[in-house]
């Protein structure tokens, strides 16, 4: 049996803000300035590229398998999830246990609620907010800022994580710190 390693030795590491020493990392995946992967991420790409964009977190036990796949920035892909050769947009939050598939097209600033299926070749168009099985889109509302916040909360925690302290979220400092930078991208967000 050969020795193989846990992260493919050709992936670049150096723009992530942190990546768990659990992560499977193995092909063409790149991963954006800032961005996380935690606990047991398994990501294969055998074919095409897999892109995760700055800012995303990727999160505890999430698959994401195939090429190419195409996940945006500032992204919250949660817990468990399976992402199989599709795209997702910037500003989108995936909810826990969610599974998106072949050829799936998620827009920009959307939320998949937690546990959704979306079916091969399914288009969500931006600023949706998607639950069921299958996935329906069930409400329009601009996501953004929220999606965003969540994103920054993560990029805060994995540099809490890569320096060593695992309870900057109890930080009465971060709090507030989490107040200004809702502001700035309301104002940032608002003028697109």
């Amino acid at each position: 049996m050969p020795d193989i390693p846990i992260v493919d030795p050709s992936i670049d590491l150096s723009a992530a803000a942190f990546v768990h020493p659990t992560a499977s990392l193995y092909g063409d995946v790149r991963i954006g300035e800032g961005a996380s992967l935690w606990p047991y991420v398994a990501v294969r790409c055998e074919t095409g590229t897999t892109d995760i964009g700055a800012m995303t977190n990727i999160q505890d036990f999430v698959m994401i398998h195939g090429g190419p796949v195409r996940i945006g920035a500032w992204c919250s892909i949660t817990h468990h999830c399976t992402i199989h050769v599709c795209e997702i947009g910037d500003n989108v939050l995936v909810g826990i246990n969610s599974t998106i598939m072949d050829g799936a097209v998620i827009g920009d600033n959307c939320i998949i609620a937690g546990g959704t299926f979306i079916p091969e070749g399914t288009v969500i168009p931006p600023n949706s907010i998607v639950m069921g099985m299958p996935g329906k889109v069930r409400r329009t509302q601009n996501n953004a800022v929220a999606n965003r916040l969540n994103a920054w909360m993560y990029h805060r925690n994995a540099l809490a994580y890569a320096a060593g302290n695992y309870r900057v979220w109890d930080s009465a400092a971060l709090r507030e710190e989490m107040k200004v930078v809702r502001l700035e991208f309301e104002r940032e967000l608002a003028e697109r």
